[in-house]
Formats: structure tokens, C-alpha cells, sequence
């Protein structure tokens, strides 16, 4: 086994990937800051499963508005370096911005293709994906890259999403949107390692000792009749809003807040997320 399917017996599509990203790229800016206590929250056990140490060098991928690159670049220090990239160059605005203001060496942002890095053969100490290497269509060919890129020895860490029925925020207003706008499969990619071993195994095929699997289930608890889903809604789903009537863009978020509403207990709307990390050197 070489590759993992979707659901229809296909790969994610590259250019609808890229377009999808790059319509949602203002979304992922505009919510960074006030989404980063809970980036915060993933972002340490990650970089805890990767050994991120000070003085590392680290490349993260599809580091979209920033993390978990920033939060790794407090870690390395000013002896280490970590370079952030993403597939589209619009997705990393928010992380460039950031930077600006970070405490400390930021890390350097640029534009790059993990199934083509252009960067030396162990180059890194460190590598880290949250929540990016589901949408890239040949992953056995981005994993070779990552272990090109590796020193000997080096650690590369992924998060993954767990199954659709675990998360949420994804079930539910992923179910509201095909409800209003039609079924279009843009979310089956986001689970495409959902089942355990199935990253693992393409890893190994790769090239890559096994260094574990790890599942992280947290619930959150989110008050009751405030819109805690907007940010979701805007960041994994802005490609869908683009151009929509506002009309029918407020029957859809009265729909999803109806829907987390009839969840509630007690005032407090228990929300699960199940993500997996995967660990190999």
C-alpha cells in the first residue's frame, strides 16, 4: 500500500485543494489571533511528539496562518530555526503578519510544495504538518520528500483528523451546508486518515521507523447561544459562502446555531474533536 483513497475511490483534486485554500485565506487571517488559545492547545502536543528542543531546526508544513510555526519558533529559540510553508502563498498573510509582532526569532514563511521542497537533503532536525497532509494527492510522494529533508535520525510529526462523527463542529455544520447548499464531498479530505494505522502505514512505506500513533479526544465547552462555530464555519467552509445572498447566509447560521442549541445542557453545548498524531523518524 502506497497511497489511502477517499471515500469515492479518488485522490483530492490539487487545483480544487489549492482554490479551496485560497478562498478561505482571509478567514484563516482574520480568526488567527482570536482562535490561538485554542491552536495553543494542538500545537503543544505536537510539537511534544516531534522532541521540538531549542536550538532545532524545524520546517513546518502547510503552516496556513501560522502555527503551529510560531509557537515551535519559542521553542527552538535563537539557536534554532524554523521555516513555515504553505502550498498558497495567500493562506501564510495571517502568519507573515504575526511574525511581525512575535517575541523573539520568528520564523521565516514561504511559498512550497511538500511534494517538491526545495530545500537540501538533512536540512532539518524537525518536521511538523497539523491538519495539512490530508490534502495532498500524492502523500507518498510528500512523505519521501520530508524524510529527504531529515537529518539522519530526525523526527517528522502529522495531525490528522479522526473520524467525521467525532468532530463536532464538522458534523454538525457540515451537515446544515449540504442541507443548504448541497453535498459537494469538500470535507472527505479532511478524514482521509481518519481510520488508525492507514497514515502509519504509508509512512513506513516511505521510508520512515514507526514512532507511534496517538489520539487526543478533548470535549469542549462552548456557552450556549453564542456563535463559538463561526470561526469553523468561515475557516474549513468559506469557499462554499463566497457570493452567497445574505438572505440565505443567515437561514444557514440560524440553522447551525439551532442545531448546537438543541445540544445544550445546562447552558454549555458539549463539542467533541478526536485528532490523531502520527510520529515517524
Amino acid at each position: 500500500m502506497t497511497d489511502t483513497l477517499l471515500a469515492d475511490g479518488t485522490h483530492p483534486d490539487a487545483a480544487r485543494e489549492r482554490d479551496r485554500w485560497a478562498a478561505s485565506a482571509d478567514a484563516w487571517d482574520r480568526w488567527a489571533d482570536p482562535m490561538a488559545g485554542l491552536a495553543d492547545k494542538l500545537n503543544r502536543p505536537l510539537l511534544d511528539a516531534a522532541e521540538v528542543a531549542e536550538g532545532d531546526r524545524l520546517l513546518d508544513l502547510a503552516s496556513g496562518a501560522g502555527e503551529p510555526a510560531l509557537s515551535a519558533a519559542r521553542r527552538v529559540g535563537p539557536g534554532g530555526l524554523v521555516v513555515g510553508s504553505d502550498l498558497v502563498p495567500g493562506m501564510m498573510a495571517g502568519a507573515v503578519r504575526r511574525a511581525r509582532t512575535a517575541e523573539g526569532a520568528a520564523p521565516v514563511f514561504l511559498a512550497a510544495d511538500m511534494t517538491a521542497l526545495p530545500f537540501a537533503d538533512g536540512a532539518f532536525d524537525r518536521v511538523t504538518c497539523r491538519f495539512g497532509i490530508m490534502f495532498v494527492p500524492p502523500v507518498d510522494r510528500a512523505l519521501r520528500e520530508v524524510r529527504r529533508v531529515l537529518r539522519p535520525g530526525g523526527r517528522a510529526a502529522f495531525m490528522v483528523w479522526g473520524p467525521r462523527a467525532g468532530n463536532g463542529l464538522f458534523a454538525e455544520i457540515g451537515a446544515v451546508v449540504a442541507d443548504h447548499l448541497g453535498e459537494d464531498g469538500s470535507l472527505d479530505p479532511l478524514f482521509r486518515f481518519a481510520d488508525p494505522g492507514t497514515l502509519t502505514t504509508i509512512l513506513r512505506a516511505a521510508g520512515f521507523q514507526h514512532g507511534g500513533e496517538t489520539d487526543l479526544t478533548p470535549v469542549r465547552k462552548a456557552p450556549a447561544g453564542q456563535p463559538f462555530w463561526h470561526a469553523a464555519l468561515e475557516m474549513s467552509f468559506g469557499h462554499r459562502l463566497g457570493g452567497l445572498p445574505a438572505d440565505r447566509r443567515a437561514a444557514l447560521e440560524a440553522d447551525i446555531a439551532a442545531r448546537f442549541a438543541a445540544k445544550a445542557v445546562d447552558g454549555v453545548v458539549p463539542v467533541p474533536s478526536h485528532a490523531r498524531i502520527v510520529v515517524g523518524w
